[in-house]
């Protein structure tokens, strides 16, 4: 049975033969694998050869303890964390990131994000709106649904966009082009009817018994009603590369064992799944890491978290630079808002929207580079803001899509733009 484990981060505001026909439902409408496939298959072949792997660092974390930090500051700003030297010269992090301080040269870092919601959700992040933004037709689609409507061919034995969150958001492109979540909606377990992964990687193995269901399923005329799309759906599974892409136990343990922080921390896992599913295939992974909502205590609950990341991310743009797929895959790290320069009563931070950093790495991108700048106590952008938006309109203009001129139509037949700011980001390009 394959397992990928999560948890519920709350924030301050509050299988039958029938189901493995399912796999892969993304819980919206009885939308399955291979509906998702069905719809896919309108969009045609991408000569883009660039992927992206969308951390989401929910809660918001701290700018300050983190990219950019204040160490000229009184310390109700600047906080208990000292500042270290990254390889490149003039530019410091937090000291709690250090293996993030040595690859600056392959960072870009945005210190100027500006005009966000204050909104504990991924919307921004993933599509660069609003969760309100054209609610009543269902938003904005995230940039995996993008790219999965206007980039995927119907030959690909991998889904173009799988979200390791639960919580991206189709928007008003419905659940067809919505993300293949391999542990469905609420991150249950996916099982095959008790069928073991060595199992589902045996071709001969899985189609005598999907040869049992056949029999099964004969009488009522199942088999019939199989297009196919539903056949590409089972070819996915059977083909081996989904399987063995999150299956963990098919790794060099040698290479696991890097991503982990001392030893604990399974989290960091979602880093190397991540990896493997660009490396089988998948255009857009997105994937949630800790909990950042630092109300209270922000130093002691960082001071535990930020080694782990750093050493999961650092990890991550070293795998990919090994393996040659660094300069093809697009790499983000970034959470809803940054988090008040002034420490609290309680030693926290709280909400902080009017400024936030982001980290890219690879694609391509001109790394090696700070792009904007955020006044003496970090309150807000003093040179250089820059828009979620215009984070998109660079990361589509990589991926071969023009974010100037390509529209998509909502439910009420109109042209919507994916992002209102459309030019990309000329320092990164």
């Amino acid at each position: 049975m394959l397992s990928i484990f999560g948890r519920s981060d709350r924030y301050c505001d509050g299988v039958s033969r029938r189901s493995f026909m399912q796999i892969g439902a993304v819980g919206l409408g009885g939308f399955t694998l291979a509906d998702i496939l069905r719809g896919q298959a309108q969009g045609g072949e991408s000569s883009a050869p660039k992927s992206i792997i969308n951390v989401y660092l929910p809660g918001g974390p701290s700018h300050i303890d983190t990219f950019d930090p204040k160490p000229d500051a009184p310390n109700e700003f600047r906080g208990e964390f000292k500042t270290i030297d990254t390889n490149v010269a003039g530019v410091q992090f937090s000291e709690h990131l250090p293996q993030l301080a040595a690859r600056m040269d392959k960072l870009a870092i945005i210190r100027s994000l500006s005009e966000l919601r204050e909104e504990h959700t991924p919307n921004q992040t993933e599509s660069g709106w609003s969760v309100n933004e054209l609610r009543s037709v269902g938003g904005h689609p995230s940039l995996g649904s993008v790219i999965a409507k206007l980039q995927t061919g119907s030959r690909s034995q991998t889904p173009p966009f799988v979200d390791l969150t639960g919580h991206t958001n189709h928007g008003f492109l419905g659940p067809v082009h919505g993300a293949f979540r391999p542990d469905g909606e609420g991150r249950s377990n996916l099982s095959l009817n008790n069928v073991t992964l060595d199992r589902l990687g045996d071709r001969r193995q899985l189609l005598s018994g999907l040869d049992r269901i056949k029999r099964n399923a004969d009488s009522t005329g199942m088999m019939e009603a199989m297009d196919s799309f539903t056949t590409r759906a089972v070819g996915v599974i059977t083909s081996g590369k989904m399987a063995t892409a999150l299956n963990l136990e098919y790794e060099d343990p040698r290479v696991r064992a890097r991503y982990i922080y001392g030893d604990r921390n399974r989290e960091n896992d979602r880093f190397l799944t991540a990896r493997r599913l660009v490396e089988a295939g998948v255009r857009c992974v997105s994937l949630s890491w800790g909990s950042w909502d630092t109300h209270g205590n922000n130093f002691g609950y960082l001071q535990e978290q930020l080694p782990r990341f750093d050493q999961g991310i650092s990890t991550l743009i070293d795998d990919l630079d090994a393996r040659g797929m660094l300069d093809d895959t697009i790499v983000l790290c970034w959470g809803e808002f940054g988090r008040t320069p002034r420490i609290n009563s309680g030693a926290g931070r709280d909400h902080w929207p009017r400024v936030a950093s982001v980290a890219i790495a690879g694609g391509g991108l001109r790394t090696g580079q700070v792009i904007g700048t955020t006044n003496r106590l970090g309150e807000m952008a003093k040179d250089r803001p820059i828009h979620f938006q215009e984070v998109f309109a660079t990361l589509y203009h990589k991926l071969g899509i023009d974010p100037r001129y390509t529209t998509l139509t909502d439910p009420n037949g109109r042209p919507q733009y994916l992002v209102d700011q459309r030019e990309p980001i000329k320092e990164l390009i």
